[in-house]
């Protein structure tokens, strides 16, 4: 499993505009392109986890993520904010890139965790904030992820 299969780049945002937590979980659902019941349905049920504690997993890095039935199939998208944005990381550091997954809640193929587990790993690897920082396309970001093994 690679996660240039999950990505798509009409699923990507170089520039969020959202200055909250709730605009930016908002502008990242908007990449899914789903209806407007789905999206507030997705909203509650990733404000509910984040709730729980903040996705935010240090080094600039959040991946807001959740099971709800308004997919058929696991979704993720992919959101930079360059001034960066308080979302409570562990690090207590501003957080400038967001990897939204959202997958159904019962999902034959059960990529759900391996994916969240891939973007983690992708996150930890050194140069990663910096190359993601330099992005100027969505085809770049695309490129990193085969160059990076995941």
């Amino acid at each position: 499993m690679e996660l240039r299969e999950f990505f798509s780049e009409d699923a990507m945002s170089l520039d969020l505009a959202g200055t909250t937590k709730d605009e930016i979980l908002k502008e990242l659902i908007g990449l899914l392109k789903l209806d407007d019941r789905s999206e507030q349905m997705l909203f509650k049920m990733l404000k509910r986890r984040e709730n729980l504690g903040s996705t935010g997993i240090g080094r600039g890095i959040a991946i807001p993520h959740c099971r709800s039935l308004v997919v058929s199939k696991l979704r993720v998208a992919f959101g930079r904010k360059l001034a960066g944005m308080d979302f409570k990381a562990i690090d207590d550091q501003p957080v400038q890139f967001f990897f939204l997954i959202v997958a159904p809640p019962l999902e034959v193929s059960n990529q759900y965790l391996p994916v969240l587990g891939k973007i983690a790993q992708f996150s930890k690897e050194p140069d990663v904030p910096a190359r993601l920082l330099g992005l100027s396309s969505p085809a770049e970001f695309m490129a990193l992820l085969p160059e990076k093994g995941v």
